[in-house]
């Protein structure tokens, strides 16, 4: 791997770490503030913040803590105030409403919120949400037609629509009023004749963020419509509310984790340890998720979505909706079973995929040195090409392509790497296509399979012009260097301001140079290993080290539960903290009293790396005890109640040539 170190603006990081130490939320003792020279947990928050486009302090404030009041105003989304309009309407005329909604995690839960908020306000709202197979995605004019039929004057699409001409001319031929709510970027033709279309990515619209989801989209227009029919503590509690959903679809569809999708992410996941609607906390339990602590925005991607996913891939997604409708406790956890059922079955059909991928890839050159790679088979399932496009991506770090043919028509999927434009690829191929739409990292189409070759020499015509084989490389972007003495809980704590992390703010990943191995290294489950390091032995600690803290003098400053929690027993930190200080953090009552306080010992810090998926490269390069390691690492946390503490996961791995010299 290709270890890229951000550049640091010295005066830049200087000034934004001074203005840190005047806010008055952040979580650190006044020593911790007091030092904020390098090395210090806040010139290390500076640095990271700055990397993600935060300069100046009241921006730096709002990242950090986010709430409510960040929230930009909906009426400030073109076409959302004729949208509102139409809708309070229809609740006024006692008129049924139809939410036309995509078969994803995205789109189900964008039909959730809207449906809601409806009743909520009064009004009558039914969904239809296309079967992946038989119907495909956006809207359909045969839909539209049967409404119209039903008596619906009043259809809204959400996480579709923005390419739907033909439709919304049927809608406005018969007398069925569209508004069509998107976040998936316009064609070149616009955007359709609806009766309002709210997309902020739509030409015209000033609205301040553009990268919501779907459900992003659809909780502007929720939101809205609640400011105009409910008074101001029924507004605030409902949208609190909304926000346990919206996260789930913000994290799953992943949309950068910024601005508003931040605010929707983070208020999210603390209230998902709250949650009381019976599907919800059904489908938590399904997935393992524990409710004594918010979730992680990795929990939501690999746990919690794709069980929502799985209704549309493999069956019917109208389950997702009917889950989040039950009231009995019984038949939620029957219906999140299923999902858990259609999950594991997406699972089996993906392992089969992506096993006849790769031995098509291994067995033909072309695909080997293609700069983007199409492939395609007969009979795989089209709901699950998607997942087995970001496999191929991940595995040979290049834009990937993945076909079902059914026949004479294809069905394909794609996910892209950073530097490449995905949809502009596809767009510059658009002839060959019965429909297409994504965006820059991801792309769906329909097309006529003897269509396919075609489109394989021409996207990796494309991609030649636009890529360098260095764009293949898997790059690691390091955000500081660090000394294993200066990983303190302190600096976990203002690290943990950062999440949740996603798309837009990947959790910070570190340097060390020289770390020091102390015993042999361990290989867990013949895939794994586990190394215990510490810090180079040329480098003292800074000012604000673990030997200075163990000094302090003991409850002069109190740590939070978390720095308590975090602090492993091996840390010269953790000699400070009294163990009824511990036993109260964790929640539960000493079994012994009265025992000796330890005593503090002047050691270095001692961590424990873990390398998933790294035992092979023990076989390439055997480390022994005493070998010095460059390591990239992330900072995590072992909740285990014996034996947690900070972690290191490692990232990758470099052996110094002086190692053996030990």
């Amino acid at each position: 791997m290709r270890w890229e170190l951000a550049a640091e603006d010295s005066v830049r990081v200087q000034n934004l770490t001074a203005a840190l130490r005047d806010l008055p939320n952040l979580p650190l003792p006044n020593r911790a503030r007091d030092y904020s020279g390098p090395g210090s947990p806040l010139h290390t928050l500076a640095r990271l913040l700055i990397r993600r486009g935060i300069t100046e302090p009241d921006p730096a404030a709002r990242f950090l803590f986010p709430s409510l009041d960040h929230l930009h105003a909906p009426e400030e989304m073109f076409g959302l105030h004729a949208a509102v309009d139409r809708v309070d309407a229809a609740i006024e005329r006692k008129e049924p409403i139809l939410i036309y909604g995509d078969y994803d995690v995205d789109g189900t839960m964008a039909v959730i919120i809207l449906k809601t908020a409806i009743e909520l306000c009064g009004g009558a709202a039914d969904f239809h949400v296309p079967h992946r197979i038989r119907e495909g995605y956006d809207l359909r004019d045969d839909v539209i037609e049967r409404a119209a039929a039903a008596g619906i004057r009043l259809i809204i699409s959400v996480d579709m629509g923005i390419r739907a001409f033909a439709p919304a001319e049927t809608a406005r031929r018969l007398g069925v009023d569209l508004i069509v709510t998107d976040h998936h970027l316009p064609g070149p033709d616009g955007v359709p004749s609806a009766l309002a279309v709210v997309n902020p990515n739509q030409a015209g619209c000033k609205y301040p963020y553009k990268q919501l989801c779907g459900a992003g989209v659809a909780f502007k227009v929720a939101q809205g419509l609640m400011q105009r029919r409910l008074d101001d503590k029924d507004q605030i509690r409902m949208l609190r509310s909304f926000m346990k959903v919206v996260a789930i679809a913000t994290i799953a569809d992943a949309v950068p984790l910024t601005g508003e999708n931040r605010v929707f992410a983070q208020l999210g996941l603390d209230a998902l340890r709250r949650a009381v609607n019976p599907g919800l906390k059904a489908l938590l339990e399904v997935a393992q998720i524990s409710t004594k602590r918010p979730p992680t925005s990795t929990e939501v991607a690999f746990r919690i979505a794709p069980r929502i996913n799985a209704a549309g891939r493999m069956d019917i997604a109208r389950d997702v909706i009917d889950l989040f409708s039950i009231k009995d406790d019984a038949q939620a956890r029957l219906l999140a079973g299923k999902l858990d059922r259609l999950n594991a079955e997406r699972q089996e059909e993906e392992h089969r995929i992506l096993r006849s991928i790769e031995d098509r890839i291994a067995g033909d050159p072309t695909l080997c040195e293609a700069y983007c790679i199409v492939v395609d088979g007969e009979g795989w399932h089209r709901g699950v090409i998607g997942i087995a496009a970001t496999r191929v991506v991940e595995r040979y770090h290049r834009p990937a392509i993945v076909i079902a043919r059914e026949g004479e028509e294809a069905f394909g999927s794609g996910r892209s790497i950073r530097p490449f434009h995905l949809l502009e690829a596809v767009e510059s191929s658009h002839t060959l296509f019965t429909r297409y739409g994504g965006h820059s990292h991801a792309c769906g189409f329909a097309m006529p399979s003897a269509n396919v070759p075609r489109l394989r020499t021409e996207l990796d015509a494309f991609a030649r012009k636009r890529l360098t084989p260095a764009d293949f490389d898997p790059v690691i972007e390091v955000e500081a260097e660090l000394n294993l003495d200066e990983i303190t809980p302190a600096l976990f704590q203002v690290l943990q301001l950062l999440e949740p992390h996603g798309a837009g703010n990947h959790e910070p990943a570190f340097a060390a140079r020289g770390a020091r191995l102390i015993a042999p290294p361990k290989i867990l489950k013949d895939k794994h290993i586990k190394l215990k390091l510490k810090a180079r032995e040329d480098v003292g600690g800074h000012e604000f080290s673990p030997q200075r803290a163990v000094n302090e003098e003991p409850g002069k400053e109190e740590l939070s539960a978390v720095a308590i929690l975090a602090t492993p027993s091996c840390h010269p930190d953790g000699a400070a903290i009294r163990r009824e200080e511990k036993a109260e953090a964790k929640g539960f009552q000493l079994r012994t009293k009265n025992r000796e306080l330890r005593t503090a010992v002047k050691l270095r810090t001692v961590f424990d790396a873990l390398g998933w998926h790294m035992a092979e490269r023990l076989q390439q390069s055997p480390l022994l005890a005493g070998d010095a390691i460059d390591i990239a690492f992330t900072i995590g946390y072992n909740d285990h109640p014996d034996f947690g503490g900070l972690e290191l996961s490692l990232r990758d791995i470099r052996v110094k040539e002086s190692s053996t010299a030990h």
